[in-house]
C-alpha cells in the first residue's frame, strides 16, 4: 500500500508541474490517504506482534 501511495504522490507532482492542478491535486490526496492508511495498519501489526510476541514467550 506505501508503494501505492508513492506511485500516486508521484503521479500526482508530475500532473502538477504540467500545469493539471486538479488532477494532480486529487493523486496527491489520494497518496496522503493511502500512506495514512498504511501507517495505521503498520502501527497495528506492530502492536499486534508485540502482544502475540509477549504471550508466546510467558
Amino acid at each position: 500500500m506505501l508503494k501505492l501511495a508513492i506511485i500516486f504522490l508521484l503521479i500526482g507532482l508530475v500532473l502538477g508541474g504540467l500545469g493539471f492542478g486538479g488532477i494532480g491535486g486529487a493523486f496527491v490526496g489520494i497518496a496522503k490517504i493511502l500512506f495514512f492508511i498504511a501507517l495505521a495498519l503498520f502501527v497495528i501489526f506492530l502492536v499486534l506482534g508485540l502482544v502475540a510476541g509477549k504471550k508466546v514467550l510467558d
